[in-house]
């Protein structure tokens, strides 16, 4: 089940839309799937496309599309799905690390 999609700051609109302006961009994005992983798309960005059911989308060149709310990096530039990013790669950094409050006494 793909999450809710979350609507992005108009701030990353202009990124992308300077990204359009490449050849070839590189973006990194969370994939659809039961556990946090990541893929990615190369390309020319050919329009960022709106469907109301999912939310809206990067249209590449080559037919791959991303959606623009699990976007980690583009080109990189922290995209609007960073922070779920950063709050994955900081987990193990915490007392916690994946155990529950018993092994933090």
């Amino acid at each position: 089940m793909r999450p809710r999609y979350l609507p992005i700051d108009s701030e990353y609109f202009e990124i992308i839309e300077e990204q359009m302006k490449n050849d070839e961009t590189r973006v990194i994005y969370f994939t659809f799937s039961d556990e946090p992983e990541l893929g990615e798309s190369n390309g020319r960005i050919i329009k960022i496309e709106n469907n109301r059911e999912e939310g809206d989308f990067l249209i590449f060149e080559n037919g791959e599309k991303v959606r623009l709310d699990r976007i980690v990096v583009i080109s990189g530039i922290p995209g609007p799905a960073y922070d779920e990013y950063d709050s994955y790669a900081l987990a193990p950094l915490t007392c916690k690390a994946g155990y529950d409050d018993s092994f933090c006494e």
